[in-house]
């Protein structure tokens, strides 16, 4: 009797810790999994179509890519670069995006040190090209036209590198120069915010403008 007393004592705080277990694991469970569903439809549902539809409707340019149409044709966006190479465009900074430049899929840097020899060689590039596409130009070249930006998407240069090559442009042109002048500053961006960054034009827009305006000859 003491003994089967003994058996039936020990085996009940057991069957009772399991029942608190049990007890304890579906009151955690089900609150847990109810968080888990409201926070995925919050956080992945509501708050994306919520921003999305601020975003439309109080930036709507912005909101769907400052994408550029023309005659009703996706031709880019001011906010990707685009490679120019023609004497008679303004040129952008360069890209180091693969397997092309301006590449949106693979963004950016060639994370070359300032001593690498594949950076000094692609600066030589750049100037000699400037300098063969605008021989007699003895201004100093701007550095943001023979480097290139930490993403390899920027689509805007100094005012310094519009500038620069505002000869080449009239010339190929047949323009005066002030006009090319005055439609750099006309496209002039100002600092952001009034103190961030620096005076800068968009190279797409810029060459967009020329075409509109000062048509190349044929």
């Amino acid at each position: 009797m003491k003994s089967a007393s003994t058996t039936t004592l020990s085996t009940a705080p057991s069957a009772a810790a399991a029942n608190v277990t049990k007890i304890t694991s579906q009151g955690v469970l089900r609150p847990a999994l109810v968080l888990f569903v409201g926070l995925t439809v919050l956080c992945g549902v509501i708050y994306p179509l919520a921003v999305t539809g601020i975003g439309k409707v109080a930036f709507p340019d912005q909101a769907s890519g400052s994408l550029i149409v023309q005659n009703g044709k996706l031709i880019g966006s001011r906010l990707i670069g685009q490679e120019f190479s023609a004497p008679n465009y303004f040129w952008g900074r360069l890209s180091a995006t693969s397997p092309m430049p301006y590449n949106a899929q693979s963004s950016g840097g060639s994370n070359f040190g300032p001593g690498n020899p594949a950076l000094i060689d692609a600066v030589k590039g750049r100037v000699d090209a400037l300098k063969a596409a605008d021989p007699g130009n003895t201004l100093p070249i701007p550095v943001d036209l023979v480097t290139a930006s930490g993403s390899g998407l920027d689509p805007e240069i100094s005012l310094a590198a519009a500038y620069y090559q505002a000869g080449r442009i009239a010339r190929e042109r047949k323009l005066n120069v002030d006009t090319v002048h005055s439609l750099i500053d006309s496209l002039k961006l100002e600092r952001s915010l009034g103190f961030l960054g620096e005076p800068r034009v968009n190279v797409i827009a810029l060459n967009l403008a020329l075409d509109r305006q000062h048509p190349a000859s044929n």
